[in-house]
């Protein structure tokens, strides 16, 4: 089996004690193989374009979600999501953070956060979408340095595509939780006559997807009940996507700070 682990994605989440919003900051997924991604509980959220990235939820439209580690040659990864989640309370009760839904640079109305990968081979031979944590969220300057039991989970996953979609990858029917750090984790399968061609790889869709999809987008809101607004996107609404969530216990102690963790990509050619 070939892999190509070829990038980190960055995760940030924030929370302001009192409730302001905060200017944003980018997160980068770096082409050489690496990167960092946070938790910030202070202030800023960290949030142009890609030939070839397709619309998820109508593929024969290419649009411009920011910029993006990718792979070349006939198997690859063209487009990895920049996770980021909104300004939160800091709070002693278990909380679930949504994170913000896929926006673009373009008209383009916001999406389920999505991953694509195009296989370009003589033949299907199969190939194999997996994520595997590094790490704890963790801030090492704070006394509180990891946020003990904090879990990524990833739910309503679908495959979408040009090509016939009786070709399309399996993926989980069940929620993935990143419950074991180090863990390797499948997102989706392409068996051999499967997969060829560009596919996306989805986590929810918004109301209005060809498929009839349950819609898992909410416009968001600050805590005066403003909508909030992205400048990295021309200040377009942000939605919140819950089918990708942060999860962290009520036990879990959090200090101010920012709180990191990287996320590998993993691309494998199957036998």
């Amino acid at each position: 089996m070939k892999k190509f682990i070829f990038c980190l994605a960055a995760l940030t989440v924030f929370s302001g004690i009192s409730g302001s919003l905060f200017e944003e900051n980018q997160v980068f997924a770096e082409a050489s193989k690496q990167g960092s991604g946070h938790i910030s509980f202070t202030g800023d959220r960290d949030g142009n374009g890609n030939e070839g990235i397709r619309d998820p939820e109508y593929p024969d439209t290419i649009v411009d979600p920011g910029p993006s580690p990718s792979t070349t040659g006939d198997l690859r990864i063209d487009f990895v999501p920049q996770l980021n989640f909104s300004v939160n309370k800091i709070t002693n009760k278990e909380m679930s953070y949504p994170v913000n839904a896929q926006l673009f640079h373009d008209e383009t109305p916001a999406r389920g956060n999505f991953i694509q990968v195009t296989d370009e081979r003589t033949e299907a031979f199969g190939w194999k979408l997996e994520l595997r944590q590094v790490n704890q969220f963790q801030n090492a300057a704070a006394a509180n340095s990891q946020l003990t039991g904090a879990m990524l989970s990833f739910d309503k996953s679908w495959a979408n595509s040009t090509e016939d979609l009786t070709h399309a990858p399996l993926v989980s029917k069940e929620v993935i939780e990143i419950n074991n750090i180090g863990e390797t984790y499948t997102l989706a399968t392409a068996q051999s006559g499967n997969g060829l061609g560009t596919w996306s790889i989805s986590f929810g869709a918004s109301e209005n997807n060809p498929l009839q999809l349950e819609n898992t987008l909410s416009p968001r809101q600050n805590q005066k009940g403003e909508a909030m607004l992205d400048p990295t996107f021309a200040n377009k609404q942000i939605y919140e996507n819950s089918a990708i969530t942060l999860n962290i216990p009520a036990a879990t102690k959090i200090n101010s700070g920012t709180y990191s963790t990287v996320l590998t990509w993993i691309l494998s050619e199957l036998p």
